[in-house]
C-alpha cells in the first residue's frame, strides 16, 4: 500500500459521525428503486448493513447458508421498516453453482441489481503457525474470502455493468501488515484488494472499493481473545461508510483500499487530489526515496 491505513493522517473514527450521519438517508429514502445484494448477511457486519441499505429504503436480497439465520435478520428489518422487501437466498459462497443460483433469483425477482456487498469471510484462531494447523481449514479460508468474493464477481458484475452499478469488498486492515499465525486471512484478504483492482480495469463501469469495516467484535472476530482490546468500533460504523461510499460522492475510491476507520471528509478534503495524482490505496512494491 502507498498510503498504509494505520498512517493516513486523519481522525480516527470508530462510530457513526457526522461526515458518514445516515439519517439523510434513512429520512430521504435515498436507496429507494435500487437493489441491493449482500452476501454473510445473517449476522455481525453484513446484518447491519442489511439493516441500514433497508432503513434507507433498498430493496434487499441477502445471501448466507442458514435460513434460520437470515430469516432472523428478515424480520428485524421488516419490524424497522414495515413493507421492505426483503429476498432471502441461500448459498456457500465458495460453490460456484450455488452462487450462480442466488444471483439469477435475485434478477428474476427483481430485474437488476445496483449494489452488490461481498461481505461473507472466515477468521480463525491465530495461535499457531499454519505448519501446525489443518492444511484444509487454511485452504478453507482462502476459499471463503477470496473464492468467495470472486464467485459474487464474477456472476454479478456483468449485471452491475448494466446499471454501472457499486461492488463493495469487506476487506480488512489485516490486508496490508504481516501477523505471525495469520497467514490464510491475511493473503485472503491482500488477494481480494488486488482482485478489486482487476475489477476496476475489466469493469469500468462498476464503482469497486475493498473496504475494511474496522475492528468490531463479531463472532469472527472473536476466536482471536488475544486482539479484544483492539475491538473498538461499532458494527453502525462500516454500515454508516458503505452508505457514503455507494451515494455517488465517493466515486473516486473506485478500484482502491478504503478504510471505515478515515474520516472520509477529511480524506476527500486533504488527501484525494494526492491519493489520485499518485495512484495511491493500491497493492504495489514501494521504494523509499
Amino acid at each position: 500500500m502507498s498510503v498504509p491505513s494505520e498512517d493516513l493522517p486523519v481522525t480516527p473514527r470508530h462510530d457513526i459521525y457526522p461526515g458518514i450521519d445516515p439519517t439523510p438517508h434513512f429520512k430521504n429514502q435515498t436507496y429507494k428503486n435500487k437493489i441491493v445484494l449482500v452476501t454473510g448477511s445473517s449476522r455481525g457486519i453484513g446484518e447491519e448493513i442489511a439493516v441500514y441499505y433497508g432503513r434507507a429504503g433498498a430493496t434487499l436480497a441477502l445471501v448466507a447458508r442458514q435460513q434460520s439465520a437470515l430469516d432472523a435478520v428478515r424480520e428485524t428489518i421488516l419490524k424497522e421498516v414495515p413493507g421492505a422487501v426483503v429476498e432471502t437466498l441461500i448459498a456457500d459462497v465458495t460453490k460456484t453453482t450455488d452462487v450462480k443460483n442466488v444471483v439469477d433469483e435475485a434478477i428474476s425477482k427483481f430485474g437488476r441489481l445496483d449494489i452488490v456487498v461481498a461481505n461473507a469471510g472466515k477468521a480463525d484462531p491465530w495461535d499457531k503457525p499454519f505448519t501446525e494447523t489443518d492444511p484444509d481449514n487454511w485452504w478453507n479460508t482462502i476459499e471463503v474470502n477470496l473464492r468467495g468474493v470472486y464467485n459474487i464477481a464474477h456472476y454479478a458484475l456483468p449485471h452491475l455493468d448494466l446499471t454501472s452499478g457499486y461492488f463493495i469488498i469487506t476487506s480488512s486492515r489485516g490486508a496490508q501488515n504481516r501477523r505471525p499465525n495469520a497467514s490464510a486471512y491475511a493473503i485472503s484478504k491482500h488477494a481480494v484488494g488486488r482482485l478489486n483492482e482487476f475489477i476496476k480495469l475489466e469493469h469500468p463501469k462498476v464503482k469497486t472499493m475493498a473496504m475494511h469495516p474496522g475492528s468490531i467484535k463479531t463472532a469472527m472476530a472473536v476466536t482471536n481473545p488475544g486482539l479484544a482490546h483492539f475491538l473498538i468500533d461499532t458494527p453502525q460504523l462500516p454500515a454508516g461508510t458503505i452508505l457514503q461510499l455507494t451515494s455517488g460522492r465517493y466515486d473516486w475510491f473506485s478500484g482502491r483500499y478504503v478504510s471505515a476507520n478515515w474520516d472520509l471528509e477529511e480524506v476527500e478534503r486533504d488527501w484525494k487530489e494526492k491519493i489520485i495524482a499518485s495512484e495511491a490505496l493500491v497493492s504495489r512494491l514501494a521504494i523509499p526515496s
